[in-house]
């Protein structure tokens, strides 16, 4: 997933020279850092090509450029860029000898060329690399969910699966016995591990376990297989366990053909309630994509579970419900899918359940019809308020989930159970003011000026008040008081000094209109 040091002295743009330790060209590059201080490691992971001009360094001490190198190695510095003509016509001898002697590659950075584009390129790779990872993982789930589906289901996708790992895999019931397993020479390793399988059967789940298994299986404990055992299913007790049995540990593409065979595994072993649990799974990582910005990969993933949905113009609902009334929306709402024939993305999120439903279908009127109709409950308590966006398409999904959390807060705050984020673009923000914990903030942030007021000693209130509403022009606001703009300036200086506030800041002005806004006219003090 990193660079190597030799594929950046094979980068075209940076033309970096290789003076030292050739043979460790092949080291990965977590990144790029540039330091001028003679001992950086205190400021270093490891895996790091540190860049430096040598400001503060004594170059011509081979003892002090020794120590120098020593500490990088043992900061785990994988390679040192040397940027010559800016402190140093050449790299000095000292250190180049230094690098030689413990084979830490040492790069020659022409004058040119900045470190900052060394960094750039650096991160420009680990990116590079990761998205090819995910690109990857994404494939071999598709991959993975076409076999399952295919004729040979369970035991295709355990041919599938191990394939991709590079090993073997097994599928066991909660007996600890052995019901498929791929390539069939696997059977006799997967078998040794049932004692494993029974005892992480008994933990709660999800659980994941890492063993050993010896190829004559004997699970003896010196190990050639590492054999990973994870439990299947979306319970407390799982309904069945996956062993993968590799070499080494997987790596990333790997590790997202293990995790999709175990959501695909768990959609094919759950049954009626657990099997919609496993649907909501599916659709949580539809929805993370969604949110990312990868509608493509988002309809990918979802498939024909939820294809038909992303192909059409969608809402996004965020509900809030009360503790006893979570289940009940959301077994709602999939009876309204199921009478509509339409699609339902629905995603338990916390105290809130996140729907993508479809523009204008029966699973919107539904929703909203259950909210009107529950409200509250006796004694106050919240059946369900529900914010919705505006009509959005699959690459406008996180907007459009930022429209329905904003209209959510504002229906909290009116005490409406059903909010459009149409309604809250359309209207003013002063009915938000109204809210207790508001009132609070403004009367806190004017009581030191009106208690000012009430001594006799000014009319700070309204004059800050009139100041603000004018924009800050002296002449108008001292008008509109009857007073001298000298005395409205002189005014304004003693809000700042009680306030401690200066009104050049625009946050501080409009904290101060809102909160005049929030509490309503002063009243006059004699």
């Amino acid at each position: 997933m990193y660079p190597t040091l030799a594929s950046l002295v094979q980068h075209p743009a940076l033309k970096l020279g290789v003076v030292a330790g050739e043979e460790g060209l092949d080291a990965e590059v977590r990144w790029a850092h540039a330091s001028e201080l003679d001992d950086p490691a205190p400021f270093l992971d490891g895996g790091e090509l540190l860049l430096t001009t040598a400001l503060k360094l004594d170059v011509d001490d081979p003892v002090a450029m020794d120590a120098y190198v020593a500490r990088l190695r043992g900061a785990g510095v994988v390679g040192l860029g040397f940027g010559v003509g800016v402190h140093h016509p050449e790299i000095p001898p000292a250190l180049l000898a230094a690098c030689a002697r413990t084979g830490l590659p040492l790069l020659e950075v022409e004058r040119r060329i900045p470190f900052i584009a060394i960094a750039k390129a650096v991160s420009a790779a680990i990116a590079t690399e990761e998205y090819k990872a995910v690109a990857a993982g994404f494939a071999a789930q598709r991959e993975l969910t076409r076999a399952a589906l295919g004729p040979a289901g369970t035991h295709g996708l355990l041919e599938r699966l191990a394939g991709q790992v590079d090993g073997w895999a097994a599928l066991y019931d909660l007996s600890g016995g052995v019901t498929h397993a791929v390539p069939a020479w696997a059977e006799r390793r997967a078998a040794s591990l049932a004692e494993d399988v029974r005892r992480l059967r008994d933990r709660p789940g999800p659980a994941t376990v890492v063993v050993g298994c010896t190829p004559d299986g004997t699970g003896d404990g010196s190990a050639d297989d590492r054999v990973e055992l994870q439990s299947v299913g979306t319970g407390s007790v799982p309904r069945a366990v996956l062993a993968i049995g590799t070499a080494s540990p997987p790596d990333t593409v790997a590790r997202y053909a293990v995790q999709s065979a175990v959501t695909v595994l768990t959609l094919l072993t759950e049954r009626s309630k657990a099997f919609e649990e496993a649907e909501r799974r599916l659709g949580a990582a539809v929805l993370h994509l969604l949110l990312s910005g990868e509608p493509e990969h988002a309809r990918a993933v979802g498939g024909q579970v939820y294809g038909a949905l992303l192909d059409a113009p969608l809402r996004v609902l965020v509900a809030e419900t009360g503790d006893r009334y979570g289940a009940a929306f959301a077994t709602a709402a999939e009876a309204a899918a199921a009478r509509a024939a339409e699609p339902l993305l629905l995603v338990p999120d916390g105290g809130q359940t996140v729907l993508l439903v479809a523009e204008g279908g029966g699973v919107l009127d539904a929703a909203q019809s259950y909210a009107r109709r529950a409200g509250a409950q006796p004694g106050d308590e919240v059946a369900v308020v529900i914010g919705a966006s505006g009509p959005a398409g699959p690459t406008s999904v996180d907007t459009a989930y930022q429209q329905a959390r904003q209209a959510l807060l504002v229906a909290r705050r009116r005490g409406r159970s059903y909010v459009e984020h149409d309604d809250v673009a359309a209207g003013s923000v002063l009915p938000l003011l109204a809210d207790d914990a508001v009132r609070a903030f403004a009367d806190g942030m004017l009581r030191p000026l009106r208690e000012h007021d009430a001594h006799g000693r000014g009319d700070l209130v309204a004059s800050l008040r009139a100041w603000l509403s004018r924009h800050g022009q002296w002449d108008a606001a001292a008008a509109d008081l009857g007073v001298h703009r000298h005395t409205l300036r002189y005014r304004m200086r003693r809000v700042e000094e009680i306030l401690e506030r200066s009104l050049d800041d625009p946050d501080a002005r409009m904290e101060l209109w809102l909160a005049l806004k929030a509490t309503g006219p002063a009243a006059r003090h004699p």
